[in-house]
């Protein structure tokens, strides 16, 4: 176990490391867990641009909205395809799946964004991914394993659908839905290309990921890079000897995956499958 958390946990901590670490010097190489020279200048390279801050705002706003939508939205169309009296449940079971396998492609996913006036729109990044088929089937797995019991005296104490959904089911979901929830989440921030292909005329739409490709891409065609050169608030030349593409590329890594990674904590507490042991005796 010792060797399975070094080998899971170097690759990250080494590009902390190269991130903390004068450009000029990374190139020589030799960088593993401590900076040779260190510095902020990277990160001073990264932060430089003022677009960062308000697509940051974007990203986030952008993650939590979708994860809520997706949750709530999934959960019950989930909730309502394991009803064994749904007569209709199958076929849309298979018309869910199906999309899973086949797709339109990109050409005609742009003109039916356009169609609906969703370009250069925040909106863009909701509505496609309200409902996901892959996580409605593995939330409907789950509330199969839920005992029916609770459903029926539901029913019987006169709770209606809705009200079992709510009050019964997605309480019960927990574990699961915490799972999901990082999917999506992680999903959402990480997205850049609908950025790209949607919002790109609107820099105010623009998301942390897209801004930092565009970064990470002007970094790697040129490491004479005037824009952060002028960003660092230092002269061209002795920006070039301290960011190198190496450098940005480790410091974009780490902005990126950061405060995604933040939310970790305070979801592994409800990875813990089996909240409904005890709630039915029989």
């Amino acid at each position: 176990m010792i060797v399975l958390v070094i080998v899971t946990l170097y690759p990250f901590l080494n590009t902390i490391v190269v991130s903390l670490n004068a450009g000029n010097d990374t190139i020589r190489g030799g960088i593993y867990l401590w900076p040779r020279q260190w510095t902020i200048q990277n990160y001073k390279a990264v932060f430089a641009s003022g677009t960062i801050y308000n697509a940051f705002w974007i990203s986030v706003a952008r993650t939590v909205l979708s994860t809520l939508l997706n949750i709530f939205l999934t959960t019950m169309l989930s909730y309502t395809l394991s009803r064994r009296e749904y007569v209709f449940r199958k076929p849309i079971t298979i018309i869910f799946v199906l999309t899973m396998y086949f797709s339109a492609g990109l050409i005609p996913g742009y003109f039916l964004i356009k169609d609906l006036h969703l370009l250069n729109s925040f909106w863009v990044y909701i509505f496609p991914s309200m409902i996901s088929a892959f996580n409605m089937i593995v939330i409907r797995t789950y509330i199969g394993t839920i005992p029916e019991s609770l459903v029926e005296s539901s029913k019987i104490d006169g709770a209606g659908d809705f009200k079992i959904f709510m009050r019964i089911i997605f309480p019960l979901c927990t574990p699961v839905l915490a799972t999901i929830a990082l999917f999506v989440a992680v999903g959402a921030w990480n997205s850049w290309f609908d950025s790209f292909l949607y919002t790109s005329s609107k820099q105010e739409l623009s998301t942390l990921q897209y801004e930092l490709m565009k970064l990470l891409s002007s970094s790697m065609n040129s490491n004479n890079n005037p824009n952060v050169a002028a960003g660092v608030g230092m002269t061209q030349d002795s920006a070039i000897s301290l960011v190198t593409p190496l450098s940005i590329r480790a410091a974009v890594t780490v902005v990126a995956s950061v405060p995604i990674l933040l939310v970790y904590p305070f979801m592994q507490k409800y990875f813990v499958v089996g909240l409904n042991v005890g709630s039915v005796k029989e």
